[in-house]
């Protein structure tokens, strides 16, 4: 009799992570946190060290006639940059490992290299080694990276309270409305290859998506003031995959509120081309890299002025859902898409 076959598609990402990680254990008492988080988390001495990677392919997260080979190096360490942010530390080290076919040449890969070192200079990181193969499928990178801080100030995702503050970094969605305009520019090019791009309004959005940024200085602050936020994750897959690995962790539900919710005017004006819901982009568009956090209500006076920062909500009692407040006042449960780069029916994400 044959076995049943389940297609990885069928599962999704994060629930074959689930699945192939549900046996995994732990056997050093030295490691504080395993799979499960946006690093992992090891005691060393008085501190403790972090531990996260991130891999990029070709044709699955960067499709290369529009993305050019500096800002692509720049943002696979700006990616891995963000996991160790997310955990309320400082990244020191990284290793990159990438495959190439022979269709690059040196000069191309000596690019690649540029926008990695220029991320390790903005960031203040060690490019400490990694690896180089051959490949038979385009472009493969890869990062792993390490961080660290005190035991005492890392923030997990399982850590949220009922009644702390729900709060977001920056503005969301406009990586995504970003990556919709390269993608209309590209078919634009393959109609009338004579046809220049025309990015210039979209300079912001754009930008959101070929040159990210991870939050650290948020982490700066945070100690400066004293915060060490009660759970906290990045933004990579978009804000309601994020709130869903926040409640699932914590334990918890959470409500969120339209209006609160930080759109840049570039975003919401550049959707309506689309057709689209800025609200749609805001919540499952991904690759914003901005920090989704919760603070104690006491923690509120600290941050209340800060200009980049927004209260999007709270968190509520267990088994009361993932909820969306409309303007118009409206709870609706929030459904987390997000990016699924098992589904044939993805688009390439940068």
């Amino acid at each position: 009799m044959d076995e049943k076959r389940t297609e990885i598609s069928e599962l999704g990402e994060f629930a074959l992570i689930d699945k192939l990680t549900d046996e995994v254990k732990l056997y050093k008492n030295e490691t504080i946190k395993g799979i499960g988080d946006d690093a992992s988390v090891i005691r060393q001495g008085d501190k403790v060290l972090l531990a996260s990677s991130d891999m990029m392919i070709e044709g699955i997260h960067f499709d290369l006639s529009y993305y050019p080979l500096p800002h692509l190096g720049y943002k696979l360490v700006v990616a891995n940059v963000s996991d160790i942010a997310a955990m309320n530390a400082i990244p020191t080290q990284i290793l990159i490992n990438i495959g190439v076919s022979n269709r690059f040449s040196v000069e191309a890969i000596e690019s690649l290299y540029e926008g990695i070192n220029a991320a390790c200079k903005d960031y203040k990181i060690d490019f400490v080694g990694g690896d180089t193969s051959s490949s038979t499928s385009g472009l493969i990178l890869s990062a792993a990276i390490l961080g660290t801080t005190e035991e005492e100030m890392v923030a997990y995702r399982s850590g949220a309270g009922v009644n702390d503050i729900l709060c977001v970094s920056g503005d969301l969605g406009g990586a995504y409305i970003g990556l919709q305009i390269l993608e209309r520019e590209k078919q634009v090019f393959l109609t009338d290859p004579e046809m220049q791009p025309k990015l210039t309004k979209y300079e912001y959005v754009v930008g959101r998506q070929l040159k990210p940024k991870a939050r650290t200085d948020l982490i700066y602050e945070f100690k400066e003031l004293g915060i060490v936020p009660t759970s906290m994750i990045d933004i990579s897959d978009g804000l309601a995959s994020e709130i869903f690995h926040i409640a699932k962790s914590s334990n918890v539900g959470i409500k969120i509120f339209e209006e609160h919710l930080p759109i840049d005017k570039e975003t919401f004006e550049t959707s309506a081309e689309f057709s689209m819901d800025p609200l749609t982009a805001a919540l499952n568009g991904g690759e914003d890299y901005e920090l989704l956090f919760t603070i104690k209500q006491t923690d509120f006076d600290k941050l209340k002025k800060h200009a980049d920062i927004h209260f999007i909500g709270h968190i509520d009692k267990p088994g009361t859902g993932k909820i969306l407040v409309t303007r118009n006042g409206a709870g609706v449960e929030l459904q987390a898409q997000g990016w699924n780069h098992f589904s044939s029916k993805d688009h390439t994400s940068g």
